[in-house]
C-alpha cells in the first residue's frame, strides 16, 4: 500500500497558511509618444530657404484619406523610392519648419499594363507618412 501513503503524506504537507494581501504599487502608466516627442523636440525648428530635400520629397498626396489623416497630424507625401526615414523628417523639417515625431514609410510596386501588344510596367514609388507634433499644421493645398 505503499501508493496510498503517498498521497496520504502530500495531504498531511499542505497546510492552510493565512491569506497574505499583496501590497499594489501605483499603476505606472507609459507615456504616450506624443508627450515623449514634447520633450525631444523641445528645440526650435527653423525652416531653411536653401535645402536639398527637394530631391526627398516629391509631391504632397492629396486624397480624401490624407485630408482626414490631417486632422489626426498626419500628412502623406510621394517621395523618391531611396529615401529613409531620417532623411524624410529632415526635409519636412527643412522645408516647412516644423517638428516631426514619426514616419512611416509604404513602398508601392509598379503594376503591369498593356497597350495593344506592347505590356509595361507603370513605375514603382514610395509613400510616407509623417506625424506631426501635437499643434503643429502644414499648409499643403494653399
Amino acid at each position: 500500500m505503499g501508493l496510498l501513503n503517498k498521497f496520504k503524506k502530500i495531504a498531511k504537507k499542505k497546510e492552510i497558511k493565512p491569506a497574505q494581501k499583496k501590497e499594489t504599487k501605483a499603476a505606472v502608466l507609459p507615456t504616450p509618444k506624443t508627450e515623449l516627442a514634447k520633450v525631444k523636440t523641445g528645440r526650435r525648428i527653423i525652416k531653411r530657404e536653401f535645402s536639398t530635400g527637394w530631391h526627398v520629397l516629391l509631391k504632397p498626396w492629396v486624397t480624401e484619406k490624407s485630408a482626414r489623416l490631417t486632422v489626426k497630424g498626419q500628412y502623406i507625401f510621394k517621395v523618391a523610392t531611396y529615401a529613409t526615414k531620417n532623411e524624410i523628417k529632415k526635409a519636412v523639417q527643412d522645408f516647412y519648419g516644423v517638428a516631426v515625431v514619426r514616419v512611416n514609410i509604404i513602398n508601392l510596386h509598379g503594376k503591369k499594363r498593356q497597350v495593344g501588344r506592347f505590356e509595361g510596367v507603370s513605375s514603382s514609388y514610395k509613400k510616407a507618412v509623417v506625424t506631426l507634433a501635437p499643434g503643429e499644421k502644414l499648409d499643403i493645398i494653399a
